[in-house]
């Protein structure tokens, strides 16, 4: 038997590496709390994945555990211990407005908790695969000092830069920037994982992630770009642009084609590797322009409210260059494009939406 532990089991990328690991022979142990619910209110529980995944998946295992808890953690892992190959972390607190509210159990959670699994992983499974997902957050406002042109609906790097054909890559300094209290957690666990791996002499990987998205997201305000600027669209919400005139950038990652990157790296794991993983050109859009997208899907007109006010440390452009891991892994590309995720997400959403009002 091989055991894959999946944290934030129930969220969007735990979910689909759940049922990824599952489907090529994996036993998968979930640990997932429903703590997005605590963050961000009723219409962010997962619990409705959990439930989906106890039916659909065979052999899932879940646990309703705090990653702060290492005694519930240390007792998992010591009873599958022989078994386990490897350790998918997903689970956090994923948003910079919420975080700034309360910055000791952001920390606690991101960088905490991820030193938790690290350490029982070094105590009762060393050989197994640690895959961590962080964030582009930890190169914090840095990226806004590249040279932007504003163009009608969106912001983008001027041709001539070494970033434009691929977007922007590992080298990027982590230091001298703001990077938001969220960004100095995934930071510090960021830093560790790779710690780990090198020091140690652990499988550890980090893959910093721009927007990851897809269908099984349980969107709010706070969390969730492409699926809550649908979400809204659907029931004729107001969406509230904060700053940049709409014209920030982001690139999209389908949860699928990130969790094709954790597989690929576990056949042939590296020690202490980061890799950025993204939509890069393939995918990525600004926020006026995927609110057209949205309109093209609903046939009514997108209502939204802006604020010139932006958030501390966002993003203006974003894009990830995803070829240092095509490099170490060529067999994996993107498999969706921005076209393919959006019409997911509308067909999901609007599915949800009409049959149980939750989403």
């Amino acid at each position: 038997m091989k055991i894959a532990v999946i944290t934030g089991s129930s969220g969007l990328i735990g979910a689909e590496s759940v049922r990824f690991f599952a489907a090529r022979g994996y036993t998968v142990v979930g640990i997932d709390n429903n703590s997005r619910q605590d963050f961000f209110g009723q219409e962010a529980s997962t619990i409705w994945q959990r439930n989906k995944l106890l039916e659909e998946v065979s052999g899932y295992q879940h646990h309703n555990i705090d990653i702060r808890d290492m005694k519930s953690l240390d007792k998992i892992f010591s009873e599958h211990k022989l078994n386990i190959k490897l350790i998918i972390h997903t689970a956090a607190q994923p948003s910079h407005d919420w975080a700034a509210k309360d910055p000791i159990t952001d920390f606690s959670i991101n960088a905490l908790g991820t030193l938790n699994l690290l350490e029982v992983t070094r105590k009762h499974c060393k050989q197994a695969s640690f895959i961590f997902t962080s964030t582009n957050n930890v190169y914090g406002d840095l990226v806004n000092r590249l040279p932007l042109i504003e163009q009608d609906q969106r912001w983008e790097l001027e041709q001539s830069h070494k970033y434009f054909k691929h977007g922007i890559d590992e080298n990027m300094s982590i230091d001298a920037s703001e990077h938001t209290i969220f960004g100095a957690s995934k930071v510090a666990a960021d830093v560790m994982v790779q710690e780990y791996g090198r020091y140690f002499d652990m499988n550890t990987v980090v893959f910093r992630g721009g927007c990851l998205t897809g269908p099984c997201h349980s969107s709010t305000k706070l969390h969730g770009f492409l699926s809550y600027l649908m979400k809204c669209a659907l029931s004729n919400e107001t969406y509230q642009i904060l700053g940049y005139k709409g014209k920030q950038v982001r690139d999209n990652i389908h949860s699928y084609d990130l969790v094709n990157m954790f597989w690929h790296y576990a056949q042939n794991p590296r020690a202490g590797e980061v890799y950025n993983a993204g939509g890069g050109r393939h995918s990525h859009c600004s926020i006026l322009e995927a609110i057209e997208i949205c309109q093209s899907y609903t046939g009514e007109q997108f209502k939204y409210k802006y604020v010139d006010s932006n958030r501390r440390a966002d993003h203006m452009w974003w894009v990830s260059d995803t070829s240092k891991f095509k490099s170490h892994y060529p067999t994996w590309d993107l498999s969706y494009s921005l076209s393919d995720i959006i019409g997911e997400i509308y067909h999901e959403l609007n599915a949800r939406l009409s049959n149980t009002n939750v989403a």
